[in-house]
């Protein structure tokens, strides 16, 4: 596999879940990948694993994506050391479960911080360095949630929904300069992020038996959307949502 060749991509939230598996998906595809998260000790050992694999494949640095000189930091030692940006995957994200009369000011604000307002920094920050190098791609993270209200995430979903629209826009501005912006829509994944307490894989096959795929996806199948939108094969796909969730967003489930 080598779709990604000769680029340099980088992808947020890569300690772990579908981050990582981005993260591997890219450099199996040729890429170099700048892997960023807050949890820096875990991702450096993401980074070690992929440079065992491919010596000097991946870079593992920390950052806050809320943090906007951050930001700017990350792209100027990207291009110090590999040249620019040309795909930047921003999946870093949280997720807090409460309804919205329990759901504090303080909650809503950080999820959208994290979720939406840290997408919109990594795209502004790596727009000159993919124009410089005459376009790119970049794949923003929605969700299942980003089509469908769903009871006990009103901050989730109202950040899902809002990076669809943010992508759009941003495709329509940034297409004349080469850049795609285009978003993956997952359904359940089998991440920490998804895992419940106290459930056993009974459980989990009880809750998505009745949904069309019937079960959750893996990360490396995520992994697998984003590398498409981030090869030259989706070279003539922008402002697009691809929905990688199973058949969850498709309609009612069957019946008991």
């Amino acid at each position: 596999m080598s779709r990604l060749a000769g680029k340099v991509a980088i992808v947020t939230g890569a300690a772990r879940g579908i981050g990582a598996a981005v993260a591997e998906r890219f450099v199996l595809e040729g890429a170099r990948v700048v892997a960023l998260d807050k949890r820096a000790e875990l991702c450096a050992a993401v980074a070690d694993r992929l440079n065992t694999a491919r010596p000097d494949s991946t870079l593992a640095l920390a950052l806050d994506v809320t943090d906007e000189t951050g930001w700017l930091g990350i792209v100027e030692e990207v291009a110090r050391r590999w040249g620019g940006v040309d795909v930047l995957v921003n999946n870093a994200g949280i997720m807090r479960i409460q309804p919205l009369t329990e759901c504090d000011g303080d909650t809503f604000r950080k999820v959208i911080e994290t979720n939406l307002v840290g997408a919109y920094l990594g795209m502004r920050a790596v727009v000159p360095s993919m124009q410089a190098r005459g376009g790119g791609s970049i794949v923003n993270f929605s969700s299942a949630q980003g089509f469908e209200g769903r009871f006990g995430m009103p901050a989730y979903t109202a950040a899902k929904f809002g990076i669809r629209g943010l992508s759009k826009t941003a495709a329509i501005e940034l297409g004349p300069l080469g850049i795609r912006v285009n978003t993956v829509a997952p359904g359940p994944t089998v991440t920490e992020m998804t895992r419940r307490e106290g459930w056993t894989q009974a459980d989990y096959d009880r809750a998505y038996a009745l949904y069309p795929l019937g079960r959750m996806a893996a990360p490396a199948e995520i992994a697998s959307a984003c590398a498409f939108l981030a090869s030259d094969d989706a070279s003539f796909i922008t402002g697009a949502d691809l929905v990688a969730d199973g058949g969850v967003t498709a309609g009612k489930p069957r019946d008991r």
